[in-house]
């Protein structure tokens, strides 16, 4: 299988699970009465695709996982919610792996992408009812942004870590580890 091909099917493989764990975050009921708060699964797969494919793919997969999952599970304001949540935190914790990928650990990334996620989706929220109010929900949705990018990032660093050990992703220059 040429490279393209392998990278299209890794590619296909991450839209689908993080679909997969999209599908299992509806079924989770939150116990803290916060709107629109979830846990965040589906950035376990774009944490790991952001370490494995770069950005520009995993854009590809962010902007997949997020329209389908709001056509299957959601609506059409849950897309531009998330649109808005899912590309500030791509965008920032791609620019914190390019400028200080020895310096900060995944865990750290996963936590600011869950922060950026929610403040993103607070903008958004706020430019469509316009009022500037909703900002301070924001800090709501930080507290709990914390212990789930926690949550997150250590799901992902042990992801990588067992994926390492596959040859399957060998031609993704994954390391490997014995």
């Amino acid at each position: 299988m040429n490279s393209k091909a392998y990278r299209l099917v890794i590619l296909s493989l991450y839209v689908a699970m993080a679909l997969i764990l999209s599908y299992i975050e509806s079924l989770i009921p939150l116990p803290l009465p916060i709107p629109g708060a979830k846990i965040g699964l589906p950035n376990i797969i774009t944490l790991v695709s952001l370490l494995t494919l770069g950005w520009p793919l995993t854009l590809l997969v962010v902007i997949a996982r997020i329209f389908l999952a709001g056509f299957l599970f959601g609506g059409g304001f849950s897309i531009v919610y998330s649109l808005g949540g899912g590309l500030l935190s791509l965008l920032v914790m791609s620019l914190l792996l390019h400028f200080f990928k020895d310096k900060i650990s995944i865990i750290l990334i996963s936590v600011f992408g869950a922060i950026t996620h929610n403040l993103g989706q607070v903008i958004v929220a706020a430019i469509v009812v316009q009022t500037t109010s909703l900002l301070l929900y924001f800090l709501f949705l930080m507290l709990l942004a914390i212990p789930t990018g926690l949550f997150i990032g250590i799901t992902a660093r042990e992801l990588m870590r067992l994926l390492g050990k596959t040859t399957i992703f060998a031609k993704l220059n994954l390391p490997q580890k014995k």
